[in-house]
């Protein structure tokens, strides 16, 4: 972490800000906003963000500045999306499980598709938009059946996982769409997995795309729009070596693979790798315990403010920036105050000698950290800080 990072976190702390917090830096999101502008721009791509990696104001505001395309999983994060700054005509309403009370707000919204993900949420869509006398653009969320080879949980596109439309279901899918007047099909939308970090994945996807779209070309229907998700991973035990991911690549490999037909468009979803490495779980110790064979780092924060290792058993690199790595430290379990045993960031951690009230940082928490926070054990929420540009 770079020591002016360090500084002002220590600044904070000094000026009495309570831990746990979640603190971001602006400028390093600025910088991985145009590396991702820049390099797919090279292409013509669309880049939608991801609200569900993180919905905190302030980062969508700086985010719509720069990408004004969303893709949503529910009705509220449609509804967040627009009042920061999104373009309604650019959100994009993805999710196994719409209600019609979330449908009906996306269409008055006149959003720019729903990314649909089985045969009855077409007839309900179709109901609902006629309804109100609308047609409703929409995309149909295909299982490709290629393996992210990341972790089961954040596995989407095999037919045992719960979203989209299996291949072999796209007859009757449009048989059923010739009795659906107020639906309009205009793409096709795929997502594979998350925290992928090999690009050979996405090379399968891009195969199978051009596979499926020869299908959709034998029954004479071109559609306008392919959206092939996001997924793009982050480097957890680098972050600050590899602070972005290898964006330039990441493109190249789609515009490399995929055939996309005369006139199309090609979108994708990214949210991890946009804000993932700007966010930091800061954090102060509590107590140092000493177990039987291990010493327990004791934090006041837990799986309230990261439930990703308790979840996912996800790594997050974990730093004590209080004390000097001299080369002289222990092995330690960083644990929380939660009432569960599984409320663990990291087993057999290398830090310096750890001291109560030391300061810990945990890194990479912008993605899956404070959006998935929680009150169990009626915790309060920790609130955000953030570190302005630099002069």
């Amino acid at each position: 972490m770079k020591s002016t990072t360090v500084s002002f976190i220590k600044k904070l702390i000094n000026e009495n800000a309570h831990t746990p917090f979640y603190f971001y830096e602006l400028e390093l999101l600025e910088k991985t906003l145009k590396s991702i502008t820049e390099n797919a721009g090279k292409y013509g791509y669309e880049v939608h963000y991801a609200l569900k990696a993180n919905s905190n104001d302030i980062i969508l505001k700086h985010i719509s500045k720069h990408l004004p395309g969303a893709d949503c999983v529910s009705g509220n994060e449609v509804k967040k999306a627009i009042e920061t700054g999104f373009d309604a005509q650019k959100v994009v309403f993805a999710g196994v499980g719409k209600s019609d009370r979330e449908i009906d707000y996306a269409l008055d919204q006149d959003i720019f598709c729903f990314n649909c993900e089985s045969l009855q949420e077409l007839e309900v869509i179709n109901q609902r938009a006629a309804l109100k006398n609308k047609t409703a653009n929409i995309a149909l969320r295909i299982n490709p059946g290629v393996n992210a080879n990341t972790h089961h949980y954040i596995t989407t596109g095999l037919e045992e996982n719960k979203f989209g439309i299996n291949i072999w279901e796209l007859p009757a899918v449009l048989l059923i769409l010739k009795s659906l007047p107020n639906l309009k099909i205009i793409g096709l939308h795929f997502h594979i997995g998350s925290q992928i970090t090999d690009l050979q994945p996405f090379r399968s996807l891009c195969l199978k795309v051009n596979e499926i779209q020869e299908w959709f070309d034998s029954q004479h229907i071109h559609l306008e729009h392919i959206n092939v998700g996001g997924g793009l991973g982050v480097d957890y035990h680098e972050p600050d070596s590899a602070a972005m991911p290898d964006f330039a690549a990441y493109f190249k490999l789609f515009n490399d693979f995929l055939r996309l037909k005369p006139n199309q468009k090609l979108h994708f979803e990214l949210g991890r790798a946009i804000v993932a490495q700007c966010g930091i779980l800061i954090s102060q110790v509590l107590y140092v315990k000493q177990g039987v064979k291990t010493r327990f780092a004791i934090l006041d924060a837990g799986m309230t403010e990261l439930i990703r290792p308790a979840l996912y058993q996800s790594y997050h690199k974990i730093e004590n920036i209080s004390a000097a790595s001299d080369g002289n430290g222990f092995l330690y379990d960083v644990v929380g105050p939660i009432c569960e045993s599984s409320d663990c960031f990291g087993k057999a951690v290398p830090l310096p000698e750890t001291k109560r009230g030391d300061i810990i940082a945990i890194r990479s928490t912008g993605a899956y950290g404070e959006v998935m926070a929680s009150q169990y054990n009626l915790r309060e929420i920790a609130p955000s800080c953030f570190m302005p540009f630099s002069e």
